[in-house]
């Protein structure tokens, strides 16, 4: 039966009760005359008179409807665009509202015709155009001066202006600014328009009139008159529609009766039936329109839910949106559903915090009522929730800017921040006994935080009973569960923001995918523990992760993101055949031909009419903001083709043989239904091609599988990001508590005649105590909305579910390079985020099986890092930066050691791989912390020169206490003892880089000298002096490589068994005596671009890199055996390089003074090793005494017994060392040295080029 006949009739006593009652099917049987009079009568008493006519006021008004667009949002696309309204006012007072949805730099206000703006200029640079400022708090005409309040994400400003008294004032969520301008220009040709300029990715909504504007004020209209007429309308049918809900009919004794309307029923009384659908009939194309949907049928439907009390109390709404679904056309109540949901997200977006959020809690509660209904909820879900507007809105929880108006104030009336730092500016860990006072401080600012906290779960509980709505898989009427529904949709929103990071009109603000994630975590694991009570043989969530064959068998969609082995393409051609013998999987070769874009030019017109909206508006200054993230974005051509290229899903296959095959075929994401994910007889779903190695033991709904996907691409997204961003109000009050105490140390030590100063003290005392109790108020809000213990435990899930997912896909050998990098990026992030984020509030230690945890996270670095099955540079890259992380702090170094030795031999194997194949920085940089603290002189956290500087982060990788592991210095010890072709060409590539760094060094301060020495004003690149900085640091922590493999195997250079040994050895003396030279010449180019202490070169001193250079030598001359000393001490002698003044010049001995050479300046101090006594211990500096006694005794006696050598005997190459070596075939000759050096590198000859096949000793021919 058609619902038309029902909500369509004409005139009721056109239609016979018989006919009417026959055709709607509830009363087959006639109708006496008696129930006739009966409904006469109950029409009577509810006022419904036939026809209804109704007057239409007109109202003359001088502007007309400033947008024509569905939804006046703006959002910046330039530097600073500017946008003017299409329509003005000249005479009287009006209003309009702008909705601020990021809380940047914008100017808002009023401007004439005559304005012109441009990418500098915009609304209040202008003489006739004057705007508000709540970025910097101040307003502009021309001019600036300081005005109103701060403006966040979340306010609405009032735009007013008085053309009869000429001013202009804005307010801030209700509450008047004051005056901004008055004298304004008037009279002939002076017309102001609404206008607006912001800065690039801001965004702002207008409410003209179109919507009740949020704060009204008395004697101002807004630029677009309300629908009087139709409010009429509206308000007349709800008192209709409130009456019949009030009155009950009592069929037996022929009588209507007051009864309660919470529990009015739909149940079929024709004669109620009859009155509600006349009521409809004007009712429900009223309810179409968005100012008549938000002021009449929200506020209606809000009432009905303030009694309190759990919304399933209500179940009035239920049955009244049953009522509109069955009087309603489809059309209409579609456009109802859609413009309520908009209602209640802008009004809980825009709704000001109150202490008790009971405004926020309100409209989620309505909210919750309109999802609990079945086919309204399906429908909001297919085409508005993710279409129309984004409902990751609903989970968000707006920080408050100003506290005070938030009522924080009355909520943690004392506020408290931590006092005990360290050297580095953070909270001390050494926990120093608390006064009396601040323990009772500390203690009331924890219950004022536990009352917030309070507050706020009863928000989060009811966004998450949304999320469990939207998860429901039970409600089968009607078409597919919600659920599916919603897998849909969160995929094409996850595809949105992953393939259109660079478009801001897309892209959700990851403050909303914060909340959105946690919310999103607590309905999963409610729905999955749920699944585990029903099934004991699946997994609980706490065991939960996501199998491997996600990846690869194509059922999920991962759109343009990069795989682990490269792109998809790629490894669906080189791993098909993996793909057939490991999951059963076959390739159908068309899926391997590339897809042009040349075959989507067809979807390029569709995106393109869809994507831009028609607008009345006039833009100034750049282009047209495209509607906001809020509204529909169309996917692009390029989404589209990577759609395509992407993995089709596959449906099984039988050949003639036992092995069963699957065969890939293309289905369309979005058109997904329960079998397709959660399979059935026999279809596995998301789950097939499971390879051999996965357990037999099931995990959870499929369903389930692909929103914890989901939930952990989320936080690659955006979440940590935004993770880290927050902190800042941390850092913030360390700052200002450091600040604080420093004043107040000086108020106690300033003399009681300079009460000038002592009052300027107390002043600044006073502006850090207001700021510190704000902030100190704000951080609660955060903690507890972010930062909370139980944030953190879903974070540490995600991090578990994430090594758990990297566990089960590396069993499965090379198909897990089908895994999606952004699984070894959280697993990363995730773990950086506990350790940097969350501690100082929650300690990481106190999370069940942290240690397990670390250690398990330990292991995929350890391996991982070097994997073959990884392609991408960038995640390689992070692989490693964690692994250097990760060695520096005592907790993760154990953990790194507390892995199955083969991983931690197969790890140090692959750190000791030559540097030429690999970027090498980082692996160097791993190398060096496993090895500081065992080094000579090499037992600081910070160089001894920059000490007395600024205090750095003390968290920083590069500034934690020396934490040597023995373990992993073993295994290195005994690899290259071991390994003799790993053990050269190992220490060849660090000898290479080192004499690459260090070059590059003293070429870059050559030029930073002779810049510095010019007599023109002039300025040294930042740039350059960071990279000359970086070189400097490569040189020193090479240098300490080669010293920490110089003392666990020393018979690499001093075994002359092995191979390279004495080429080794050699070439180590050379790059040791060419520092020194460097580095140790009195006023010479690093001495004196050391003492020009420029910003960038901090780090560049004599003391790293000459304590790095004589833990070498000492190890070499001093800590060895006779033999090896000696071989040690000939080839350091024999280097022409060797110069006995560099080694004095360690101990303080200054060179004799050359003839016409002026003597150094009296006080100018002198580097000596024996100045660092509190680095390098006595013993240190006593072998260094010995080192230098002996080398002056030997070079002494090398002295003597140098014979003279012929000019035309030296080797050709070097010019140092006689020709030993003969080059077969091409009989070239040279010392033995260069040519062994050459080879490990090249095999051509240096001279011809031709290829060396062998070398001779030479034996120089006997003259005659």
């Amino acid at each position: 039966m058609s619902c038309s006949i029902l909500c369509r009739p004409h005139i009721f006593c056109c239609l016979p009760l018989k006919d009417l009652f026959l055709k709607i099917g509830f009363f087959p049987a006639c109708l006496s005359p008696p129930e006739n009079n009966f409904l006469l009568s109950y029409l009577h008493l509810t006022q419904v008179k036939e026809p209804l006519r109704w007057e239409n006021h007109q109202y003359l008004w001088y502007v007309t409807v400033i947008f024509l667009c569905v939804s006046n949002q703006v959002i910046g696309h330039s530097n600073f665009g500017s946008i003017r309204a299409t329509t003005c006012v000249y005479k009287g007072k009006w209003i309009y509202e702008v909705l601020i949805s990021s809380q940047g730099l914008m100017q808002i206000g009023w401007c004439t015709l005559n304005c012109r703006f441009n990418q500098e200029e915009g609304v209040g640079d202008t003489s006739d155009s004057y705007a508000y400022d709540g970025n910097r708090v101040r307003k502009w005409n021309v001019t600036t001066t300081n005005y109103g309040k701060s403006w966040a994400a979340g306010d609405i400003v009032s735009c007013l202006i008085d053309l009869d008294e000429g001013s202009i004032s804005f307010c801030l969520n209700g509450v008047s600014l004051g005056t901004a301008f008055d004298n304004i220009s008037r009279g002939s040709g002076m017309a102001y328009f609404p206008a607006i300029s912001l800065s690039f990715k801001e965004s702002v909504a207008f409410n003209f009139g179109s919507r009740p504007l949020r704060y009204p004020l008395i004697g101002y209209r807004p630029l677009q008159d309300k629908p009087a007429t139709d409010l009429v309308k509206a308000h007349k049918l709800l008192g209709y529609l409130k009456n019949v809900i009030n009155i009950g009919i009592d069929v037996s004794d022929g009588k209507l009766v007051e009864k309660d309307s919470s529990t009015w029923q739909l149940q079929g009384e024709p004669t109620v039936l009859i009155t509600l659908a006349h009521i409809f009939n004007h009712f429900a194309p009223l309810m179409c329109k968005v100012y008549l949907v938000e002021d009449v049928l929200m506020t209606f439907l809000l009432s009905i839910l303030e009694g309190g009390g759990a919304v399933e109390a209500h179940p009035l709404i239920q049955q009244l949106l049953d009522l509109m679904w069955l009087l309603m056309e489809d059309y209409e109540i579609h456009e109802c559903l859609k413009q309520l949901l908009m209602s209640l997200l802008r009004a809980y977006r825009f709704s000001p915090i109150v202490p008790d959020l009971g405004l926020q809690i309100h409209y989620l509660r309505l909210t919750i009522a309109v999802l609990k209904h079945e086919k309204s909820r399906k429908y909001l879900l297919q085409n508005v929730l993710f279409d129309v507007l984004r409902s990751v809105v609903f989970f968000y929880i707006k920080s408050p800017l100003r506290v005070e108006e938030a009522g924080l104030q009355e909520l943690i009336p004392t506020t408290w921040w931590p006092n005990r730092f360290n050297k580095e500016g953070k909270e001390s860990k050494e926990v120093k006994e608390e006064t009396a006072e601040e323990r009772l401080r500390r203690r009331a600012y924890e219950r004022g935080c536990q009352r917030l906290k309070k507050r706020i779960e009863v928000v989060e509980e009811l966004q998450v009973q949304i999320l469990k709505l939207l998860l429901n898989n039970k409600d089968h009427g009607g078409g597919g569960a919600s659920r599916y529904i919603f897998l849909n949709k969160f995929r094409k929103f996850l595809q949105e923001n992953a393939s259109n990071r660079g478009n801001l009109t897309v892209l959700c603000p990851p403050e909303y995918m914060v909340c959105f994630l946690h919310r999103l975590i607590s309905a999963l694991r409610h729905y999955w523990d749920e699944h585990k009570v029903k099934n004991p043989s699946a997994l609980s969530s706490e065991d939960a992760y996501v199998p491997p064959q996600l990846f690869y068998n194509g059922k999920v969609d991962y759109f343009d993101l990069q795989r682990l082995g490269g792109l998809l393409s790629h490894l669906k051609k080189t791993l098909k055949d993996d793909l057939a013998s490991k999951a059963n999987i076959l390739i159908d070769p068309a899926e391997l031909q590339a897809v042009t874009m040349d075959d989507l030019d067809e979807d390029e017109e569709s995106a393109v009419s869809t994507a831009q909206r028609p607008s009345a508006s006039l833009a100034i200054g750049g282009a047209l903001a495209r509607p906001s993230w809020l509204s529909s974005p169309t996917l692009g051509r390029a989404n589209r083709f990577l759609s395509t290229a992407a993995v089709s899903l596959m449906t099984p296959r039988r050949s003639l043989g036992a092995m069963e095959k699957v065969k890939v075929r293309a289905l369309n994401m979005e058109q997904r239904t329960e079998e397709d994910i959660e399979g059935s007889h026999g279809n596995e779903g998301l789950l097939l091609g499971k390879p051999a190695e996965e357990p037999e033991q099931p995990i959870t709904e499929n369903s389930l599988l692909e929103v914890l996907d989901g939930i952990v691409m989320m936080y690659n997204l955006s979440v940590h990001q935004q993770l880290g961003k927050m902190v800042g109000v941390s850092d913030d009050v360390n700052e200002y508590a450091m600040a604080l105490k420093d004043t107040e140390e000086k108020i106690s030590r300033c003399p009681k005649r300079r009460r000038d100063i002592h009052e300027e003290l107390v002043k600044s005392q006073k502006v850090f105590s207001e700021k510190l109790n704000h902030l100190s108020r704000r951080l609660a809000w955060i903690n507890v909305t972010i930062y909370s213990k139980e944030k953190m435990q879903d974070i540490y899930w995600l991090l578990r579910v994430c090594i758990r997912t990297i566990e089960h896909g590396d069993r499965i050998g090379s198909l897990f390079a089908f895994m999606p990098e952004f699984y070894l990026s959280v697993a990363m992030n995730s773990y950086s985020a506990l350790k940097n984020y969350f501690s100082p509030v929650n300690s990481m230690e106190e999370l069940p099986g942290y240690e397990e945890t670390l250690t398990r996270l330990a292991a995929i670095l350890a391996k991982h890092f070097a994997d073959s099955r990884i392609v991408g540079t960038d995640i390689r890259d992070s692989l490693m930066q964690a692994l250097a992380s990760y060695v520096c702090y005592p907790h993760s170094l154990r953990a790194v050691e507390r892995i199955p030795e083969d991983q931690r031999v197969s790890m140090m194997r692959n750190l000791l791989a030559p540097y030429e194949q690999r970027p090498w920085a980082q692996t160097n940089w791993i190398l060096v912390r496993l090895w500081r603290g065992c080094g000579f002189g090499y037992r600081y956290t910070r160089l001894p020169h920059l000490l007395k500087t600024k205090p750095e982060d003390a968290s920083l990788p590069s500034l934690q206490k020396p934490c040597p592991s023995t373990l992993l210095q073993r295994h290195m010890a005994d690899l290259l003892r071991s390994d003799r072709e790993m053990a050269p060409s190992f220490l060849n590539s660090v000898l290479n880089q080192l004499n690459w760094a260090f070059s590059e060094f003293i070429g870059m301060i050559q030029e930073i000298q002779q810049a510095a020495e010019r007599l023109e004003r002039n300025f040294v690149d930042s740039r350059q002096l960071k990279v000359c900085a970086t070189c400097f640091d490569l040189s020193v922590s090479l240098l300490r490589v080669l010293e920490m493999t110089v003392t666990l195997a020393p018979e690499i250079f001093l075994d002359w068994s092995r191979p390279s040994s004495e080429l080794l050895l050699r070439r180590l003396a050379q790059l040791l005596n060419q520092v020194l030279n460097r580095v140790t010449a009195e006023r010479n180019l690093f001495d004196r671009v050391v003492n020009l202490r420029l910003p960038g070169l901090e780090s560049v001193d004599h003391y790293p890199i000459l304590v790095g250079v004589t833990g070498i030598l000492v190890r070499l001359l001093v800590d060895t055996d006779f033999q090896g000393a000696e071989r040690a001490t000939a080839v350091l002698l024999a280097d022409p390089c060797f110069q006995l003044r560099s080694i004095q010049y360690l101990l303080g001995h200054t060179e004799p003074l050359v003839l016409g050479m002026a003597s150094p300046s009296a006080d100018k101090k002198h580097f000596s090793l024996q100045s660092y006594t509190d680095y390098i211990s006595q013993e240190e500096l006593a072998k260094v005494e010995q080192m230098l006694g002996h080398l002056s005794e030997e070079s002494k006696q090398a002295a003597a017994s140098t014979l003279p050598t012929s000019e035309e005997d030296l080797c050709p190459i070097c010019y140092a060392h006689p020709i030993s070596a003969v080059f077969k075939p091409c009989s070239h000759k040279s010392c033995k040295a260069c040519i062994n050096q050459h080879l490990m590198n090249n095999k051509d000859c240096f001279f011809c080029k031709a290829t060396i096949t062998g070398v001779d000793d030479y034996i120089k021919p006997a003259t005659s």
